[in-house]
């Protein structure tokens, strides 16, 4: 079944269900599927026989999910854009996207049509269903292109592996919709008539409106960044009590730390633990592995997991070819959840994207290894500085970091000058509260380290943080921390 089906058939059956709770407001699904079918005829009357994507900007209002479905209920697909990103960084994506039409949820309230009077030809098969723009190398963000057939295998699969309970689930949805983490909460939400709960960046900012949230919440299945978590596991508070109908925690977009995992197992003694893997040009992920007390004795850093069925994870050298189980390479995705390419960027799109054994692939420019079919992700090829003539990986320090057992979470970065890179800096989350001055914790976990890394790859300098700020996608900010030293 469409997967537009799939989301209208509970505006049918059980039309007074809420889809969408965002601050005050709620969206049933009879409401969203009327008024996408609304939106959709207008769109198609407004644009006629031009498919560019449609551009929507907001911040988590139920008009964004409206537009969404319109949009692809009209055979264009849809653009998100967060308004709380930088305003020189949407003028790039609205320049690169080139969308004839911009949908705000001001625009989305006041659009009215008749549905019955106009024939629209939705999104089917390999026609693109979103674009989500993610950061370039050069500074520019490209736009990831994902097909209806790309999202459909990715949702069945979770869909499979996860089994949720039908018209009953609500799905915590921390992330800004421009970032596609979201899409995880968002459709496995809509398909199974579940309940999308936001949170909001006003939220995040007040910790103490954000637990109440939850409190009041009846989450069922946590989907997040794991900085996220770690944030909201500073609060004695949040545990089994505060959401006691939570099953499961389901995590991508960044290293998933032992500790991390370790407290929510502890806390949360009623719920599973999630890790998941996969860049946005693979549909959200690609790999999963349920996380018990067994695994985090068993695997520092904690592993990705498998690969998902009938795609293929395959580690290569320089050249492409596959290596040797155990042997460290590039990580390439294979499968029906991979990406056609980049927004109108060929040249990205060959550089990045090939095919192998009649399926799309990408190399994913993230370094790994394979164990008996396991999947381990060793840090970015590019993270890689060069410091007193050595070449040194900023992921394999951080997850050497994330070893000792003092530490719950860690970012290392470089500290520059005179335009080359003169030492390096740590910023860790203790596991426990700090004993003695920074000075002597500093060196006792240089110490530490030493055990495990040559004297090159030591940090000069640890800081010690409660939390680290956040970007709105809920992942570490780099850049924040860099303002730090």
């Amino acid at each position: 079944m469409h997967l537009i089906e799939r989301i209208d058939r509970w505006g049918r059956e059980t039309p007074d269900r809420v889809a969408h709770i965002s601050g005050e407001r709620s969206l049933t699904y009879g409401e969203l599927c009327a008024r996408s079918d609304r939106l959709a005829a207008s769109l198609e009357q407004e644009m006629g026989d031009n498919r560019s994507p449609i551009a929507v900007i907001g911040h988590k209002e139920p008009e964004m999910l409206i537009a969404f479905l319109a949009a692809v209920k009209s055979g264009r697909p849809y653009v998100p854009i967060d308004n709380s990103l930088p305003g020189h960084r949407i003028d790039s994506i609205m320049f690169t996207a080139d969308s004839p039409i911009t949908l705000t949820p001001l625009r989305v309230a006041d659009t009215a049509g008749d549905p019955g009077a106009v024939s629209c030809r939705r999104v089917e098969g390999d026609d693109p269903f979103y674009v989500i723009f993610t950061s370039g190398s050069t500074g520019e963000p490209k736009g990831v292109v994902i097909t209806l057939a790309n999202l459909t295998a990715f949702v069945d699969w979770m869909l499979g592996e996860q089994r949720f309970a039908e018209s009953t689930e609500i799905f915590l949805n921390q992330a800004p919709f421009s970032f596609d983490l979201s899409v995880m909460d968002l459709y496995l939400s809509l398909v199974t008539g579940g309940t999308l709960f936001s949170v909001n960046k006003d939220d995040i900012a007040n910790l103490k409106s954000l637990y109440e949230k939850f409190t009041r919440s009846e989450i069922t299945t946590w989907v997040s960044t794991p900085s996220f978590a770690q944030m909201c596991l500073i609060e004695r508070g949040f545990q089994q009590a505060m959401l006691p109908r939570l099953r499961r925690f389901l995590f991508c977009g960044e290293t998933l730390a032992s500790e991390t995992a370790a407290q929510l197992l502890d806390r949360f003694p009623e719920a599973e633990v999630w890790n998941t893997y996969g860049p946005t040009e693979a549909t959200v992920a690609t790999s999963s592995i349920r996380i018990d007390q067994e695994i985090i004795a068993k695997h520092s850093p904690l592993p990705v997991g498998y690969a998902m069925p009938g795609t293929q994870l395959l580690i290569c050298d320089e050249h492409g070819s596959p290596l040797a189980s155990g042997e460290r390479g590039e990580l390439v995705i294979a499968g029906p959840n991979v990406s056609p390419g980049y927004l109108r960027r060929p040249d990205l799109t060959d550089r990045a994207f090939s095919s192998r054994d009649g399926q799309r692939a990408y190399r994913t420019g993230d370094w790994a290894r394979e164990r008996d079919g396991l999947f381990f992700c060793e840090g970015r090829m590019d993270g890689q500085i060069k410091l007193y003539g050595y070449r040194i990986e900023l992921g394999d320090l951080e997850a050497n970091l994330r070893a000792l057992s003092e530490i719950a979470d860690a970012v290392a970065l470089p500290v520059e000058k005179g335009g080359k890179v003169d030492s390096l800096v740590a910023f860790v989350i203790l596991r426990e509260e700090k004993t003695g001055s920074d000075f002597q914790m500093g060196a006792h976990l240089k110490a530490k380290l030493g055990e495990l890394l040559p004297a090159y790859m030591l940090p000069r300098k640890f800081h010690f943080l409660d939390a680290f700020p956040m970007t709105p996608n809920g992942k570490a900010d780099r850049r924040a921390l860099a303002e730090l030293v």
